[in-house]
């Protein structure tokens, strides 16, 4: 046992470091979820991986590594909806427990998991406590129409351990890309992920495609899931790691949305959640469009439904 043999194969520079394949990089990441390795072991890895960069076969070992010893969330039987959030509010108000109880609404059981990367952010899992849905102690199922959210640490301690390494390193490593493509459902899913770099898109698709995801793919909003109010953004679908494009870019940029409010805390930005859940103002349209997808990718993953094709 031991990484050193990996570590020698990534850690030769962006130029002379060598790939793993899906079953190398899923013995190395588990090894570093399990804290079998030393911690000298464990930086080493995340130095090599952002220097080196993940390939798709290399995320999907480390995707493989994760679902072994992920917490599985059940649901009452349509499938898991699941929105990661690690990014929080920068500029404009964090929007994702908006899309999530967009979705609930619809029906749809909405998984948002997530833990604080970023320092002096407004985090969505803040709104969703302010909105009446405080954080998971303890895994539960998630009842159609239901929003829950889980702590990464409740999901997969490894995991949470892994992106605490980035508080001492002062840099990202692979796990703060393993949990915007993770799947912590025990059923069918829909998987719903963003980048914020345009390169990233073309990664993070080729994984979906290897692991054979059900998925919607977009650029997001200050690295968030829910869409850019102000802008119309490509959006990528896939059922069982089959590419579809739902929606090209389009150009422009809104200079006001109705009712999105200037302030992001928390309190403003759960008013706001809620005004627009009641009707008093608009569903932002390139929100109420991910909703309509993600509907849509649903019903591939439900038993028994057709599929009608545009």
């Amino acid at each position: 046992m031991g990484i050193g043999h990996y570590i020698k194969e990534i850690g030769r520079g962006a130029r002379g470091a060598k790939p793993l394949d899906r079953a190398q990089a899923a013995d190395l990441f588990g090894q570093v979820l399990d804290g079998s390795v030393t911690d000298l072991e464990i930086g080493a890895f995340c130095l090599a991986m952002r220097i080196k960069g993940e390939t798709p076969e290399e995320m999907a070992g480390f995707l493989d590594a994760t679902a072994a010893r992920t917490q599985r969330v059940a649901t009452g039987g349509r499938p898991l909806v699941c929105l990661p959030s690690y990014n929080g509010a920068r500029r404009l108000p964090v929007l994702t427990p908006l899309l999530a109880l967009l979705l609930a609404r619809e029906g749809l059981p909405v998984l948002v998991h997530g833990t604080p990367t970023e320092s002096a952010r407004v985090l969505a899992s803040d709104v969703l406590a302010a909105l009446g849905t405080p954080a998971l102690s303890a895994i539960e199922t998630v009842a159609d129409g239901q929003v829950a959210f889980a702590p990464t640490g409740l999901l997969c301690p490894g995991l949470k351990r892994l992106l605490d390494v980035r508080r001492v390193v002062g840099l990202r490593n692979p796990a703060h890309s393993v949990v915007k493509l993770m799947d912590p459902a025990a059923g069918p899913a829909v998987l719903v992920a963003s980048y914020t770099h345009g390169p990233y898109a073309e990664s993070m698709g080729a994984t979906f495609a290897l692991t054979g995801a059900t998925a919607l793919l977009s650029r997001g909003l200050e690295g968030e899931v829910a869409s850019d109010p102000r802008r119309t953004p490509e959006m990528t679908g896939f059922v069982r790691g089959v590419r579809e494009q739902l929606q090209p870019q389009q150009p422009g940029t809104l200079a006001t949305v109705p009712g999105l409010p200037d302030a992001i805390d928390v309190a403003t930005t759960a008013d706001y959640t809620r005004a627009v859940l009641a009707g008093e103002l608009p569903v932002p349209a390139s929100i109420a469009q991910q909703v309509e997808y993600i509907l849509r990718l649903a019903q591939h993953e439900t038993p028994g439904t057709a599929v009608a094709h545009s």
